[in-house]
């Protein structure tokens, strides 16, 4: 059975991808549950049509997320927090006050966009974190945490 996804389903496909599953799995749990639409000549027709104009808009996405990405790249961040004599941070460091220093320089970057390699940053010292502006567009970011003063 051919069948057009409305979502990304993982191990399947992407949103509006042409798919070939098994008739149960089809009709009993992808269409019902609105994942999926059966492929018919008219919905083939729907989705070239939806694929050409988000191609369009997913280039423009992309191209801004280029240019913010130049941006910055050689932005300086810095995040101040509260330490010990020794060095080490009173709690930790994290996405959420990442993100909240790379909005103050300008930037409209969510917490969900970073990734840091440490799951939480607990000493003062230079790291990198990754954000992901698009889907196609990933860049490196080194920011340092410094005792607040």
């Amino acid at each position: 059975m051919e069948i057009i996804l409305l979502q990304d389903i993982q191990n399947l496909g992407s949103k509006d991808d042409l798919v070939a599953v098994k008739d149960g799995y089809g009709r009993n749990f992808l269409i019902p549950n609105k994942m999926a639409i059966v492929a018919t000549e008219s919905a083939k027709k729907v989705m070239a049509e939806n694929t050409k104009q988000r191609a369009h808009k997913e280039a423009k996405l992309k191209d801004e997320a280029l240019a913010v990405a130049e941006k910055l790249q050689n932005k300086q961040v810095v995040i101040a927090t509260k330490t010990s004599t020794s060095g080490k941070i009173f709690g930790s460091v994290n996405t959420i006050q990442l993100a909240e220093a790379i909005n103050k320089k300008g930037f409209e970057i969510d917490r969900k966009q970073i990734k840091i390699a440490e799951d939480s940053i607990k000493e003062i010292g230079k790291y990198t974190a990754k954000i992901k502006l698009h889907k196609e567009v990933v860049i490196d970011i080194d920011f340092e945490v410094v005792t607040e003063e």
